[in-house]
């Protein structure tokens, strides 16, 4: 059996150092968040599409600098006095875009962070000038961020993200299955999450392993429902 477990248990991320595989797309922003202290302002942005690392890095990060991680929506229900006390990452800026509460907190943890000498990462899915903050202060203080971009993967990397996200759910496909994703999913790492999680919801109601055929079962499953 490939499957070591039968239960419907949820996929656990490593999110160590040893456990970022680093390929061309995202060895930039990798090198970024081992430069620090080194940064310029003290603060780092990191950029790139749903699921290309950048919950990864900032825990690789958190973990070396002791920061906290905090998601961007739920700055208003932080002490930020108390916050800025130690360095902090926070993810999914683009998220509190008109959230006038969330916008307020960040732009007074960014402020408090930089004249306590701390250090801040963020992290979005686009480029500051296409998040829509409606503070402007705020806004200016994020495009003046020293940024960097995951970029789409390319085969290598894609073929170890599949690999990994399969380990996350204690899958081991047979070897013909990640091969063949590659030549039938989106270049994307959304992609590649959506068809894992899809494999592994049929092949635990079927009880069957990781095949190739299995796998384009439910690629076809996918392309029916986005249809």
């Amino acid at each position: 059996m490939t499957r070591q477990l039968n239960f419907d248990l949820p996929a656990r991320p490593a999110l160590g150092r040893d456990d970022f595989f680093v390929a061309d797309p995202n060895a930039v922003a990798l090198a970024m968040v081992e430069r620090w202290p080194d940064w310029p302002g003290n603060k780092l942005l990191i950029t790139g599409p749903t699921g290309s690392g950048k919950t990864h890095l900032a825990h690789v990060w958190a973990t070396r600098s002791r920061a906290r991680i905090v998601p961007a929506y739920l700055l208003p229900q932080e002490d930020i006095p108390t916050l800025s006390a130690g360095p902090v990452a926070v993810e999914d800026i683009q998220e509190i875009a008109g959230n006038e509460p969330a916008e307020h907190a960040l732009f007074h943890l960014h402020n408090h962070l930089l004249a306590e000498g701390q250090s801040l990462l963020l992290t979005a899915n686009r480029a500051p000038q296409h998040w829509n903050l409606h503070l402007p202060d705020l806004a200016s203080r994020m495009q003046g961020t020293t940024s960097v971009t995951i970029d789409l993967p390319d085969d290598q990397l894609l073929t170890i993200v599949l690999a990994k996200l399969f380990a996350d759910r204690q899958i081991v496909p047979n070897g013909d299955v990640i091969p063949y994703l590659l030549r039938r999913i989106d270049r994307s790492f959304a992609a590649a999450q959506r068809v894992v999680a899809a494999i592994d919801a049929l092949s635990l109601s079927e009880k069957r392993d990781v095949t190739r055929r299995l796998a384009g079962r439910a690629c076809d499953q996918l392309e029916q429902d986005a249809g």
